[in-house]
């Protein structure tokens, strides 16, 4: 080979990484981030000023300044004081508040399978009934709950790939222990499950039907040691199941467990808020729901009275002691 001839690995090096359009990935750009998770979070349990956003948090003041500035920039917060008397504080905006399903449709997940034999940490309260409920992802059109087996997809307007940098081989962008800080969580412990950026990508290619692992480098142009890594945490998380497929017993496939399926619907939630506040609503994918045939939008519901739960029509109960700051 000539001196000036690139190697096979420099000329897959230099070119450019294809990726398809993608709502979920762009809306956990924003949520997955530990500290930027914590401080939405309790934004939604009525923080407001950034001396009780550190006081609660225990978070470095430079840190909390970046991630608010960040949360800023992208629209998710809005600065504003009460009255003459009040500091500056930090509001969730429309675009912020609708994340609130994506939260629910993470703590339904987490309730149903990461609790143990502990009761789920809040109990919620649909103030718009008066009742105790729990969230339930929908279908839109016909209010039943949505299963990744009952759900076809097809492009939609917005389909389509673009180039995008390689990324870091070793960046995680959630630390597990860090995100249950100062409460228990089923959020929490849910994005804990999807982990990083690669496993989100990993998971993805799966729903996509990608089995083995091949092909899941090749789309994800993702070091193999990477690769084997986020394939083992997800199959140690009970997400995927490693099968053998073929005559001779070496090689192997990965498919969703029953609970990696229920995964599905809050990666259908992040991406329905994703198309619509990050996309102007041309999706990349169309749902269509087989039982009723219609094309949806996943909806969180009430257990109860099968209405949407929103932000202020929603109470909670503690089912945990909030240590003292």
């Amino acid at each position: 080979m000539c001196a000036s001839e690139p190697s096979a690995l420099e000329a897959q090096k230099s070119v450019p990484l294809q990726e398809r359009h993608c709502s979920v990935r762009d809306t956990v750009e924003i949520v997955l981030d530990s500290w930027s998770f914590l401080i939405i979070r309790e934004a939604f349990f009525g923080v407001r000023r950034f001396d009780l956003f550190q006081e609660r948090l225990g978070i470095p003041r430079q840190t909390l300044s970046n991630r608010l500035a960040a949360l800023l920039d992208n629209n998710i917060f809005v600065t504003g004081r009460h009255s003459r008397e009040s500091g500056n504080q930090y509001f969730l905006t429309e675009r912020g508040k609708d994340l609130f399903p994506t939260m629910l449709s993470l703590m339904e997940f987490g309730d149903k399978w990461l609790t143990g034999d502990e009761p789920p940490p809040l109990q919620l309260i649909h103030t718009g009934c008066g009742k105790k409920c729990h969230p339930e992802t929908v279908c839109s059109e016909c209010t039943k709950p949505v299963s990744a087996r009952d759900v076809h997809f097809r492009d939609g307007p917005g389909a389509g790939f673009s180039h995008v940098e390689r990324r870091s081989k070793t960046r995680r962008s959630s630390d597990p222990d860090l995100l249950q800080r100062i409460r228990p969580c089923s959020v929490a412990r849910s994005l804990a499950i999807i982990g990083d950026r690669w496993s989100f990508l990993v998971l993805r290619e799966a729903w996509f039907g990608v089995r083995r692992y091949d092909e899941m480098r090749e789309k994800l142009g993702i070091a193999s040691n990477v690769l084997a890594d986020r394939l083992a945490r997800l199959v140690e998380a009970r997400v995927l199941k490693k099968e053998t497929y073929g005559n001779f017993g070496n090689r192997f496939e990965y498919r969703f467990t029953e609970m990696g399926h229920d995964l599905y619907k809050p990666m259908i939630v992040m991406m329905a808020w994703g198309d619509h506040w990050l996309r102007d609503d041309q999706a990349p994918l169309r749902l269509r729901h087989r039982l009723c045939g219609q094309d949806f939008v996943p909806k969180v519901v009430c257990s109860h009275c099968r209405q949407p739960l929103l932000a202020n029509q929603t109470d909670y109960i503690l089912n945990y002691t909030l240590p003292t700051p």
